[in-house]
């Protein structure tokens, strides 16, 4: 037996049989170092980014101590983004299909406050959420935290950087001493040393050497005039010509002027920053994760969250101001094994910074002649899916296999047209091969299980 086999940890049997069933086959290295000090409840400081595997690691030590017939909050994960929180929310309802009675809250901003309320009410032991709205149950006495046993500050370093450094002790001031402290961060600055002495017991420190996570991802420059700049971003775009890329930006306003400014070239891409309502975000980055939007546009806080398993390109449209920043942007790209490109545009006095980043990851970054740039008269091809939203979700007891069959039924799809489905609570989303998309809609005529929905896709053919 493999020393990474999850077999190797006391977990139960139904566990064990559900993790063998998603494809959980080795533990990641990070779930091999901290798991087993996570389930023998010891505190615990972890240096992974996002794509390592960390969410599985807490979410398994939150589920091993959990108790289904206790019907109160017995672990919280704290995420500095809706989008992270959602995300670690379905992780850890994948990881507990096979337990019963298992209740996952998330408690975000951008959803009704009064509908948080009646489910903690009702009761769930595990919630995941963002500092400013689990604050805000706290305060108007919705959330009570007395009877919690794990406490998981995830991506903790941006959460400090986003300034939530006190909305954070106020809540941990209301959880009992007792707890179990989880404390996963990309970086570790001295706020996050500080935080840990605070807030943690002997915490066992389980951190990994950045750069030998990244030895996939191939890392390049290409310097440029600002006035050129949007020129080399079409050079880089134009040689590499993948199927999807994400270009981080520093400002919201500079996102959403390249986003219009490649769809005007005929790329299909969209922005996204804090400035978009949550539900505005949510669609595109399922656009995004479903192949209905080849290039996203970001800044580093709305990227969060995102989980892309295969993104070929990464593109640092503006260098970021530290490199610790660089290297979690970089490392989205060159995951689960999969080599990856990362592509930095600067200007002249911006040599220092890629000087200052080679010193932090001591790995030296190629820079790119003009020359090395082909732009190939390849025509750009529109992503192979769209997006098909369903005015319907949970609330109206809506299942994928509901939207499967209608959207197969009568042949007005084959089933391998048909790609990922999400549901939420009102909304629902599939992804639909674009070559069958444009019939489908006066085929469906809005029916499913019998009833009329409005339907819409997100894009424009």
């Amino acid at each position: 037996m493999s020393t990474h086999s999850f077999a190797n940890l006391p977990l139960s049997a139904e566990m064990l049989k559900n993790l063998e069933s998603i494809g959980y086959q080795q533990m990641t290295p990070i779930q091999a170092k901290s798991l087993p000090y996570i389930l023998n409840k010891q505190d615990v400081i972890a240096k992974a980014k996002t794509g390592s595997g960390k969410t599985a690691a807490f979410a398994l030590g939150v589920l091993s101590r959990l108790n289904p017939s206790l019907i109160q909050a017995q672990a919280m994960v704290i995420c500095p983004t809706r989008e992270l929180a959602d995300q670690v929310s379905k992780e850890i309802r994948r990881l507990a299909r096979l337990m019963p009675n298992v209740r996952v809250l998330t408690l975000c901003g951008g959803k009704p406050f009064r509908m948080q309320a009646e489910s903690l009410y009702n009761g769930a032991q595990i919630l995941v959420g963002t500092p400013g709205r689990i604050l805000d149950h706290l305060k108007r006495k919705t959330l009570y935290l007395g009877k919690l046993q794990t406490l998981v500050l995830d991506e903790a370093d941006r959460m400090l950087d986003m300034g939530f450094h006190d909305d954070m002790l106020e809540i941990i001031k209301q959880t009992p001493a007792s707890r179990q402290t989880l404390l996963f961060s990309a970086t570790y600055p001295d706020s996050i040393t500080q935080m840990s002495q605070l807030l943690q017991k002997s915490p066992v420190d389980v951190s990994f050497e950045t750069h030998d996570e990244s030895t996939q991802i191939l890392e390049l420059a290409y310097q440029s005039a600002d006035v050129e700049k949007y020129d080399a971003l079409l050079a880089v775009l134009g040689h590499y010509q993948e199927k999807s890329a994400i270009i981080f930006c520093r400002t919201k306003r500079q996102c959403d002027d390249v986003a219009i400014l490649l769809c005007e070239k005929n790329y299909h891409a969209l922005s996204i920053h804090s400035d978009y309502e949550q539900r505005e975000r949510e669609e595109i980055l399922l656009q995004f994760a479903n192949q209905s939007c080849s290039i996203l546009v970001a800044t580093d806080v709305a990227a969060r969250g995102i989980d892309i398993k295969a993104l070929p390109l990464v593109i640092n449209y503006d260098l970021p101001s530290d490199p610790e920043s660089y290297v979690h942007r970089i490392g989205r790209t060159g995951r689960c094994g999969q080599e990856g490109v990362a592509i930095s545009l600067f200007n002249e006095k911006e040599k220092f910074k890629l000087k200052t980043i080679e010193e932090y990851t001591q790995k030296p970054i190629k820079q790119l002649e003009q020359t090395m740039l082909s732009q190939p008269s390849i025509p750009i091809m529109p992503p192979p899916m769209r997006t098909l939203c369903i005015n319907a979700g949970k609330k109206n007891k809506m299942r994928p296999g509901d939207i499967l069959g209608a959207l197969t039924g009568d042949g007005a799809l084959k089933g391998d047209e048909v790609g990922k489905i999400d549901i939420f609570d009102f909304h629902s989303y599939v992804a639909i091969k674009r070559s069958a998309a444009s019939p489908l809609l006066q085929r469906l005529q809005g029916k499913i299980k019998g009833r009329a929905f409005k339907l819409r896709f997100l894009d424009n053919p």
